[in-house]
């Protein structure tokens, strides 16, 4: 599998805002940018203290650590607005995720999600953030469920507000991938929890089922490699590989009896991460595929430069048909170099 190492950036003397780094994707993220560099700053903006607190403990704060540690929420702009002063590159992975809970607080959702981003851009242009990369979701491509219509709205938000800049010169792109290894809620936990509770069978929801896999350090990487590259208006869109559902389930716990339980609200068959409509404004190149936007300040020429082409007429970037697969030996191999698992709280 691909590792999406940038080539060259360098965030050393950098100042670095990540919403939402307490989870999964931002502690991790942390880790890896205290490894590669050596950042002014590195600013943790999360609501949750305890959290925090144990994020603390992880990464051993002293008087020379950049990490920071900042009490806030999305939802609240002069408090972003404060947060971000002097901030060079601003990472967006605050979000409410959680389809069921989505569905039964659609208004709370909405302002985490859209509004939420909206304070994002507005806070950036007041402080002049030289980048800002929001992460996005398989589920805002053609979504059936309203986090996938959040998120649509907000991946939106972010590739409109280059629109704004002028000559702040802020820049917005945006980072769609799918199913995470070491994700909190995703089925790997839960079926793992099943298993250590001595179930006797898996629950799965269809045994069409497909789904997109990537590890929490390829996401890193690839956020990493999506700061380097990015020009601003960008959807980002690694190329990973696929999975059916009852290969997973068969890598998990072999010969375990699968109980087919239905597909549940709100959830796909396949997951999409290019639909044909975006397909016809979208490049290839060796490890993902470019979004482009539909806006007058897009110039696609550094792509093409580099080797990007425009993807086949009808193209679909889909997880039940895509061309790189994921058998039970692969994922075994992969859960061996993920970190453990968290539960969801």
């Amino acid at each position: 599998m691909r590792d999406f190492l940038p080539k060259s950036l360098d965030l050393n003397d950098q100042s670095i805002l990540v919403t939402g780094g307490t989870g999964s994707f931002g502690k991790q993220f942390v880790a890896t940018v205290l490894a590669r560099y050596k950042p002014r700053k590195l600013i943790i903006y999360s609501r949750d203290e305890l959290k925090q607190y144990e994020m603390a403990q992880q990464f051993a704060a002293d008087k020379s650590s950049p990490v920071r540690y900042l009490i806030g929420d999305v939802r609240d702009r002069d408090r972003l607005t404060l947060a971000m002063r002097e901030v060079d590159i601003v990472v967006h992975s605050a979000a409410l995720k959680q389809v069921p809970a989505a569905e039964y607080n659609p208004m709370e959702c909405l302002r985490t999600n859209v509004f939420g981003a909206e304070n994002v851009v507005r806070a950036a242009l007041d402080c002049g953030v030289k980048k800002v990369i929001a992460l996005s979701t398989d589920k805002a491509a053609n979504p059936v469920n309203l986090y996938g219509a959040s998120k649509l709205a907000s991946d939106k938000i972010f590739v409109a507000a280059n629109n704004l800049s002028g000559s702040i010169g802020t820049r917005f792109s945006v980072v769609r991938y799918g199913n995470v290894f070491g994700s909190r809620g995703s089925v790997i936990p839960f079926f793992q929890k099943k298993i250590n509770e001595g179930a006797r069978s898996l629950p799965i929801t269809d045994p069409r089922m497909t789904r997109f896999w990537i590890t929490l350090q390829q996401g890193v990487n690839f956020v990493l490699s999506c700061l380097e590259t990015m020009h601003g208006g960008e959807i980002f869109v690694p190329r990973i590989p696929s999975m059916k559902i009852t290969d997973l389930a068969e890598a998990m716990a072999p010969g375990m009896k699968h109980e087919i339980v239905g597909i549940r609200p709100g959830e796909k068959l396949h997951e999409v991460m290019v639909p044909e409509d975006s397909g016809r404004h979208t490049l290839k190149l060796e490890d993902r595929y470019i979004i482009e936007p539909d806006f007058a300040f897009w110039n696609r020429e550094p792509y093409k430069n580099g080797g990007a082409k425009p993807v086949a007429e009808g193209f679909i970037y889909a997880s039940n048909s895509n061309d790189e697969w994921l058998d039970k030996e692969g994922l075994r191999k992969l859960l061996s170099q993920s970190p453990p698992v968290e539960q969801a709280a």
